[in-house]
């Protein structure tokens, strides 16, 4: 008989309902049994779409924590609560996948780490745009050296107009700010993941309320309370690294420019460059002629190693468990994930002192 991880569920939002539960829902080997909600409506309606007939429902996650039976957790709380709630995870005997980013504080980031190593529990943390077909290229690309020393580089983020007005994405105190927490997250893990770069020696960083001040503004998702708009609209940084490599990170939510797209980044190395604006697009020279390479993928999803196609967020859920039953590293380390909080508050910090940030060596 085939062994069931037993997954519990902390957070039934929207980030839940739309990746985490449908990707796990699809794995033979995982069973979801526990839901949990501050809203218990909501962690109800989650145990009867997702869970087993018996799935338990709870209020409170350290009632949840106390069932030893309980292999899995995934944290999909606003972002003041991850590092709290993984860690308690952790300590209860848990493997934790926490939703991104890893942390509202950089401090709170660190203890996740020693967690981790504490319990001797795999922890990583939601950065599914590495697992889209485009970046996994890509990565392979920078392996294999194609690019050479990639000493340059811009992790993109940028909406003209979609500022989310749900939930807790325009409070500060929840979320610990606005789109550079948000979407520039994903973009600079992305980045550094390729560079394989996380020793960040100098941050320099701006962040604007520039356009947050704007009622009945046009937006995606309906205009958005200026009184409530306690975050940045858009965010920017120099980060510069040990090795000299330097990389511009660019994150809006409100920005008048046209050029949009999150989670891309652009490449500059010794041997070669890519960009991922227009599709994925592979520069060079050869035989003393410029080339620019545009790169056809599979737009179905990822082709998996039973030949099927899958999107991101099921390649992520799937190569998380094989991690967990394999005991292998995840794809998604947290010291890697941990770098990335650390140049986002350099950032923040940055931008409040008007001072650059060093880190320590």
């Amino acid at each position: 008989m085939t062994t069931k991880y037993r997954v519990a569920i902390i957070g039934c939002g929207g980030i839940a309902n739309g990746k985490h539960m449908p990707s796990l829902a699809k794995i033979d080997k995982v069973e979801m049994v526990a839901f949990c909600d501050i809203d218990l409506q909501k962690a109800q309606e989650a145990a009867q779409k997702f869970g087993t007939a018996d799935a338990k429902v709870y209020e409170d996650y350290k009632e949840l924590l106390a069932d030893g039976s309980i292999d899995i957790v995934h944290v999909c709380t606003p972002n003041d609560s991850h590092a709290d709630i993984s860690i308690a995870a952790l300590e209860s005997g848990k493997h934790v996948m926490c939703e991104k980013p890893m942390a509202k504080t950089a401090a709170d980031a660190r203890r996740m780490v020693e967690a981790a190593k504490r319990t001797g529990k795999k922890l990583t943390i939601g950065y599914q745009n590495r697992f889209r077909t485009d970046s996994q290229y890509l990565h392979q690309v920078c392996r294999d050296g194609e690019l050479g020393d990639i000493y340059f580089a811009k992790a993109h983020a940028i909406r003209r107009r979609a500022v989310p007005t749900w939930g807790v994405f325009l409070d500060e105190e929840k979320q610990g700010g606005g789109p550079l927490i948000d979407i520039g997250t994903h973009a600079l893990d992305l980045t550094l993941w390729m560079m394989n770069n996380y020793k960040p020696k100098a941050v320099l960083g701006t962040a604007f309320h520039k356009l947050s001040s704007k009622a009945d503004a046009a937006n995606a998702w309906g205009p958005w309370d200026p009184q409530k708009f306690t975050v940045e609209d858009s965010a920017f940084g120099m980060i510069t690294m040990e090795n000299g490599a330097t990389i511009i990170l660019e994150s809006s939510w409100a920005l008048n420019m046209r050029q949009v797209g999150e989670a891309k980044c652009t490449l500059c190395g010794t041997e070669g460059g890519a960009d991922m604006w227009d599709g994925l697009t592979i520069n060079g020279e050869k035989r003393s002629r410029l080339y620019e390479n545009k790169i056809s993928l599979n737009s179905g999803g990822v082709a998996f190693y039973e030949g099927k196609s899958v999107s991101e967020a099921d390649l992520e859920a799937r190569l998380w468990i094989e991690a967990i039953e394999n005991d292998t590293d995840p794809v998604v380390t947290p010291e890697q994930a941990c770098v990335v909080s650390e140049i986002l508050e350099a950032i923040y910090e940055s931008s409040k002192s008007g001072k650059a940030v060093y880190f320590d060596k």
